[in-house]
């Protein structure tokens, strides 16, 4: 496994994702950096990227969408919810950065969502 050791030895990371396919560990200072990653490695790769670790990403009720996640997230955060927030905490439902990536995609094209800034989102 290859992994990216940015911290000293002994020392972890509260946030960390994975390629399964090609077993590439990436340490990452904020949520929204993983999904820089999962892009980058997507583009070369083709391969998704799950969590592995999420320490201090706040937490929502585990029923409802998509949508209702963001919803319940906005009042913890100023000018919209992280994208990668909400990719780690659809990660403890089962779901990849691609996996999630794709079903914020669709909710933006149809209206539902919006982007104050890059990379943060807001219900409409």
């Amino acid at each position: 496994m290859t992994t990216d050791t940015s911290k000293s030895r002994g020392e972890r990371a509260p946030l960390s994702v994975v390629c399964t396919d090609c077993e590439v560990h990436k340490e990452v200072g904020d949520a929204n950096e993983a999904v820089a990653f999962y892009r980058r490695h997507r583009s070369i790769t083709g391969h998704d990227v799950e969590w592995v670790r999420a320490d201090g990403v706040p937490k929502v009720a585990p029923e409802g969408d998509l949508k209702e996640v963001i919803a319940g997230l906005e009042g913890r955060f100023e000018n919209g919810v992280p994208i990668g927030v909400v990719t780690a905490v659809t990660s403890e439902r089962g779901r990849t950065i691609g996996e999630t990536l794709s079903a914020i995609r669709e909710l933006r094209m149809a209206g539902e969502l919006y982007e104050p800034r890059d990379d943060r989102l807001q219900v409409t």
